[in-house]
């Protein structure tokens, strides 16, 4: 799958999944801003990525933030005129009853999940719609599918995202414009390890092929949904997770 001569935006970009995205897109050609609130983990993977001889670049970016959207946005227009592909990968939970939530928690887990992937893929659409063509990819979870226990904002908000990117699909297709959804099963990621460690057994247990996903499963799928060999897929949601969510 070739991305010569593609331009990317991947948020949350500086580890795990995000990093994955952004090293696999840009070994498939394209030139990847690296967008994330970690800048010190944003730098290291800028240098990672141009070390290898990609085009690659790191951006500050907090998702929750309209204005840092904005500034992102001008800056990394001025590197490159255009963007084609929009992946959506920062996110955020933890495992908590949801009696035991505060309000506080739900607005920065619905910030995150939710808003800000609608707020950075609005930011780059016009661009998308001048030239009618365009990749967007959300990186839900398959919590938003079927509910997940101790993680019902988190659920709530990714199922928010999946119903983003269905119906932003059905506005976009008279542009040429895809949106996909990819939903994550556990994935052994910095986020992860912060669970205790009789969940993440529990995840494993659960898992018909008896393992967690690892960043590059979900970045490989990314890779299609971005490429040309998804031009006649649209709307759709595609679960990762070895099994552990089979759709009807």
């Amino acid at each position: 799958m070739n991305l010569k001569n593609k331009v990317a935006i991947v948020t949350g970009a500086a580890s795990g999944i995000g990093f994955a995205t952004a090293e696999t897109l840009a070994a498939a050609g394209a030139a990847v801003a690296v967008g994330d609130i970690a800048r010190e983990n944003g730098e290291k993977a800028e240098l990672n990525l141009r070390a290898r001889g990609f085009d690659a670049r790191f951006f500050y970016l907090d998702v929750t933030c309209g204005n840092s959207i904005e500034s992102f946005k001008q800056a990394v227009l001025a590197w490159h005129s255009q963007v084609d592909i929009v992946v959506n990968v920062a996110g955020w939970g933890k495992i908590q009853p949801f009696v035991e939530n505060t309000p506080e928690f739900w607005r920065q887990v619905v910030d995150l999940n939710l808003m800000g992937p609608i707020a950075v893929t609005r930011a780059f659409l016009d661009g998308m719609m001048e030239r009618n063509y365009g990749k967007v990819v959300v990186v839900a979870s398959d919590a938003g599918r079927v509910g997940s226990l101790g993680e019902t904002v988190y659920a709530a908000a990714k199922g928010g995202a999946i119903a983003f990117t269905k119906s932003l699909a059905r506005e976009m297709a008279r542009y040429s414009i895809n949106v996909n959804s990819i939903c994550p099963g556990p994935t052994d990621t910095p986020l992860l390890a912060a669970v205790p460690e009789k969940f993440r057994e529990a995840f494993i247990r659960a898992t018909p092929m008896r393992r967690l996903g690892q960043p590059q499963d979900i970045a490989d799928a990314i890779l299609f949904l971005a490429s040309g060999r998804s031009d006649f897929v649209t709307g759709q949601v595609l679960s990762v997770s070895g099994g552990l969510v089979i759709p009807g």
